[in-house]
C-alpha cells in the first residue's frame, strides 16, 4: 500500500511516517522546508527518513502546479503539512496560504488518486478556542488565524466528504509533545535554554494553563489506527490527547527533576490567542479507534530530554574534541 504523509520533514508528520513504513507501507513524504524554524532541523529529521527508505520531495502545497509530479495511486493521504502555532512573525496570508490554499490544492491532487481509501486531515485543538475542554460536537470558537485557517481546512476536506468525492476524517490534536518537538514550542526550548544556561523566557500567566500535554508516539498510535476503518471513521472529526491535565509550571518542575537542575524563568508579555486550557475529549477515539494513551509526562519528557542531548549536546562535544 502506498501512502502519502504531507510535512513529513516536520515534527509529528516524520513520527508517523517512520512508524507506517514500520509497519510495511511504501511513504512518499512532502515538505516544502520552510524557514519558519531552523531549515537544518528539518533536514535532520528528512534524512533520518531517508536513511530508512522513505522518499521525500520537496514541493510546496501552496502551488499546485508542483504537485503534478507526483503519481497518483496513493490509497491514504496523511495531511500534516501547515503554517503552525501563534507567531508574531506570520502574517496572515501566510496562515492562508499554507493552511488554505494547500489544503485546496491538496484536495484536487488527492481527487486524481482512484485507489485513495481515505484522506486524514491533521487539525488542532486550537479549532475549539480559548478552553479546549469539549467533545468534538462543540461549536468551534477559533482565536487565532492558526486556529481559524485550520478550521476552513478541516472544513474544505470535510465538505468534499459530504459531497461524496472523497472518504475523509479529521483528527483535533492536543499538546503534542516528545522528541523533534519544534525549537520555539514549550519544552524543546525549555531543555535547550537548561543545557545552554539561558534564562527561559515565560508568557505571563501561562505557568497556570492547563495542558492536555500528549506524548508524540501516543499521538502516532492514534494517527496510524485509522488505516482499514475508512468506513468506520468517513466523515467524523475525532480528538486525539490524553485525558492527563498538567499545568505549565508542572512541566517546567519535571523538565528540572529530570536535568536535576534549576531553569531560570523570565517572564515576557503574554500572547494574543493563546488557549488557557485544553482537555481531551476523547470518548470517540476509544470507541471508534481503541485509542489508549498511555505515556506519563515524566516518561515522555525524560525521552525528549534525551533525544534532545544526543542531537545537540552529544554531537557537539564530540565535535569540539575533533582537531
Amino acid at each position: 500500500m502506498k501512502i502519502l504523509v504531507t510535512g513529513a520533514a516536520g515534527y509529528i508528520a516524520s513520527h508517523t511516517a517512520e512508524r507506517l513504513q514500520s509497519m510495511g507501507y511504501e511513504v512518499v513524504g512532502l515538505d516544502n522546508f520552510s524557514d519558519y524554524y531552523d531549515v537544518s532541523l528539518k533536514q535532520l529529521n528528512a534524512n533520518a527518513l531517508k536513511a530508512k527508505g522513505i522518499t521525500i520531495e520537496k514541493i510546496d502545497l501552496r502551488y499546485a502546479e508542483q504537485l503534478q509530479s507526483l503519481p497518483t495511486d496513493f490509497e491514504y493521504i496523511f495531511h500534516f503539512a501547515a503554517q503552525p502555532g501563534i507567531s508574531a512573525t506570520s502574517s496572515f496570508e501566510d496562515y492562508l496560504g499554507n493552511n488554505v490554499i494547500g489544503t485546496k490544492n491538496l484536495i484536487d491532487f488527492s481527487l486524481k488518486n482512484q485507489k485513495l481509501a481515505l484522506f486524514v486531515n491533521i487539525a488542532t485543538s486550537s479549532i475549539y478556542g480559548i478552553h479546549a475542554t469539549f467533545n468534538e460536537s462543540a461549536a468551534p470558537s477559533p482565536a487565532s488565524f492558526y486556529g481559524v485557517t485550520k478550521l476552513a481546512a478541516e472544513q474544505l476536506i470535510l465538505a468534499s466528504c459530504r459531497l461524496g468525492q472523497l472518504k475523509a476524517c479529521s483528527l483535533r490534536l492536543y499538546s503534542v509533545y516528545g522528541p523533534r518537538e519544534r525549537p520555539e514550542k514549550l519544552y524543546t526550548k525549555l531543555i535547550a535554554n537548561a543545557f545552554n544556561n539561558i534564562p527561559f523566557p515565560l508568557f505571563e500567566g501561562s505557568e497556570n494553563h492547563l495542558r492536555s500535554f500528549t506524548y508524540v508516539q501516543d499521538i502516532v498510535d492514534g494517527v496510524v489506527s485509522v488505516i482499514g476503518k475508512e468506513d468506520l471513521v468517513n466523515n467524523e472529526i475525532i480528538n486525539l490527547g490524553t485525558e492527563e491535565e498538567n499545568t505549565t509550571q508542572h512541566g517546567i518542575e519535571v523538565v528540572e527533576q529530570i536535568l536535576n537542575k534549576k531553569i531560570k524563568i523570565e517572564l515576557v508579555k503574554a500572547r494574543v490567542g493563546d488557549q488557557l486550557r485544553t482537555k481531551a475529549v476523547i470518548d470517540r477515539a476509544r470507541k471508534l479507534l481503541g485509542y489508549n494513551p498511555q505515556t506519563s509526562l515524566y516518561e515522555g519528557l525524560k525521552a525528549q530530554v534525551e533525544w534532545y542531548q544526543d542531537n545537540f549536546i552529544n554531537k557537539v562535544s564530540k565535535s569540539d574534541t575533533i582537531s
